[in-house]
Formats: C-alpha cells, sequence, structure tokens
C-alpha cells in the first residue's frame, strides 16, 4: 500500500468523466453522496451493495446490483469509490483497484486512495474546490461554504459572458492573453452580474473590447 502524501502532495485536477464508467461500493447515505457527485460529472455510475438506502435509491440515471462486492468488480471501471464503512471491505477494494491501476478513493480513509475529493461548489461552468489533503474535511466544506457565499450566485454567468467575450476575441484574430481581464473583474461587472443586470454586464464587456 503506497504511503499516503503530506498535505501538499496531492496533484489537483479535474476529470472529465462524462459517459465513463465508474463504480461505487456502498449504498448507505456517504455512498450515495459520492455517487451524486460523480453523476454530476456526467458518469455513468454502477452501485454494488447488498443494501440501498432510500438516498442512493432515489438517484438516477443508475445501475444498481444489489449484491455484496467479489473480486474482479472494480476492474471493468475507469474510477472506483469504496464507501461500505466496513474497514475490510473497502480496503479489499482498494487493493484490487490499484493492483488494476484503477484510481480508487476510500471514503474517511486517506490511507486508502489514490485520489481524495475536496469539498465542491458548482455554478454553471464555475467550479469551486477545496482540499484540505484529506486533514479536515470539515474545515474544507467550511472553507466552501465561505467562497460561495462570498460570491454569491452569478459566478456561472459571469463565466458564460467572459467565454464570449474571448471567443469574440479569437475570432477577430486577438490575443486572449493581452486583454485585460483582470481590470475587467476588478470594476462593476460582477455586481452587475450577480445582481441580474445582464444586458449592462454585457455592454460593460463591449465596451471593453472594443476600447482595447
Amino acid at each position: 500500500m503506497a504511503e499516503a502524501p503530506g498535505a501538499a502532495g496531492y496533484y489537483p485536477v479535474s476529470l472529465d468523466l462524462h459517459g465513463r464508467p465508474c463504480l461505487v461500493v456502498g449504498g448507505g447515505p456517504v455512498a450515495a453522496r459520492k455517487a451524486q457527485g460523480l453523476l454530476d460529472g456526467g458518469a455513468v455510475v454502477t452501485v454494488i451493495a447488498p443494501d440501498i438506502s432510500p438516498a442512493m435509491a432515489a438517484l438516477s440515471p443508475l445501475a444498481i446490483e444489489r449484491r455484496p462486492y467479489a473480486a474482479g468488480d472494480a476492474t471493468p471501471f475507469r474510477l472506483v469509490i469504496a464507501a461500505t464503512g466496513r474497514p475490510e471491505i473497502d480496503g479489499a477494494v482498494y487493493a484490487e483497484a490499484e493492483a488494476a491501476g484503477i484510481w480508487v478513493n476510500s471514503a474517511d480513509d486517506r490511507a486508502h486512495c489514490s485520489f481524495i475529493l475536496p469539498s465542491v461548489h458548482r455554478d454553471g461552468a464555475v467550479t469551486f474546490a477545496v482540499s484540505t489533503g484529506g486533514l479536515s474535511p470539515a474545515l474544507a466544506s467550511w472553507l466552501r461554504q465561505r467562497l460561495a457565499e462570498q460570491f454569491g450566485t452569478g459566478a456561472g454567468t459571469l463565466a458564460e459572458l467572459l467565454g464570449r467575450a474571448r471567443s469574440t476575441l479569437k475570432a477577430a484574430g486577438a490575443s486572449t492573453e493581452d486583454f485585460d481581464w483582470a481590470r475587467l473583474l476588478d470594476g462593476p461587472l460582477p455586481v452587475l452580474v450577480g445582481e441580474g443586470r445582464i444586458d449592462e454586464a454585457v455592454a460593460l464587456i463591449d465596451q471593453a473590447l472594443g476600447s482595447r
């Protein structure tokens, strides 16, 4: 078993799980939260567990196999999460996935993880992900909530508007690196978007693009 890295030893990355097969072992509320996160990422999720909680049963689309985990179950998948709450089962899932070169996370067991999950807040295309290297999930959740409260709603819409502006610059043959995005964002633009004043926000962006 590989030794868990220190708090600064993880490599942050955003995975494209759309259409990729992922496995959750466990049917309880914790496993349901993990499965929901995978579904939010577009994964094709299979759950293996003899008992399925109402929280898990309510998820869709989901393939559920109501049975105990068996040797070989992990190998067809790109990513595996073990969340049974039983160390002997989660450890077996980890060992099998790790031996097969499959990324695996064991809920609340950093030593049996080849990756850990941050605390996540989503707003459209924008994702706030906070990690403490597995040391304190409670702190990660607290920080994530504070970030969400600070930036409020509208981050996803803001990203869409700036994405369109970036596409406009590229279509005109202009450099998107030379444009002063920070000056635009440090101005009233985020407030306008947050207040739903989208027409004014678009006009402000168009003005900035025209004055460059």
